[in-house]
């Protein structure tokens, strides 16, 4: 696995809730079109400018809430990874174990604004502003961590591990990931 992912950046504030994430209307619909349903309120029209590819950078308390399977979103709109000043910890996990790559970089949001291009190493902590040639660096994902991620989340590694079918693994890296989207709270 790659460990440096480099994209355009998004940067959001703080406290921003899994409600504001995945609203409560969008807990009835298939996955893609509750895609389009992330950040409406804070930025209207904001899943139409994201590419795949892109990364989205928060202030402190990122993820605050529920535990509604956002992280499965942000990979449904091709999201690459989520740096976050301050992640809720149940968020943070989810995100993990979804596959997505998620960092806490305490004041990442001084250092980049929407359209620069980040790039940042899970492995080492290093990040850089390609854009405004600033760099920082803040604490690696720990070896478990991106061992999970490298598999594609948790679900894929145990399938790799032979604790679930493997028969799972293609399913999982299909991206169509099974949600029974009303038993979400």
């Amino acid at each position: 696995m790659n460990t440096t992912i480099t994209g355009r950046v998004w940067v959001f504030g703080d406290s921003i809730d899994t409600d504001a994430l995945y609203p409560a209307f969008a807990m009835k619909l298939e996955i893609p079109e509750a895609a389009k349903s992330i950040f409406y309120q804070i930025r209207p029209g904001w899943t139409d400018l994201v590419k795949p590819g892109d990364i989205v950078i928060a202030g402190r308390n990122f993820g605050v809430g529920s535990s509604r399977p956002v992280a499965q979103l942000f990979r449904h709109l091709g999201v690459a990874a989520l740096i976050a000043e301050e992640f809720n910890s149940l968020f943070f996990r989810n995100a993990i174990n979804a596959g997505l790559p998620a960092l806490t970089a305490p004041g990442v949001t001084e250092l980049f604004e929407d359209g620069d291009i980040g790039s940042f190493d899970i492995s080492t902590g290093q990040y850089r502003n390609e854009t405004s040639d600033v760099s920082g660096r803040t604490a690696p994902l720990p070896p478990m961590i991106q061992e999970i991620l490298s598999s594609g989340g948790v679900l894929a590694r145990l399938a790799e591990q032979g604790y679930l079918p493997i028969e799972l693994l293609d399913v999982l890296r299909s991206g169509a990931i099974p949600v029974d989207s009303s038993t979400n709270a």
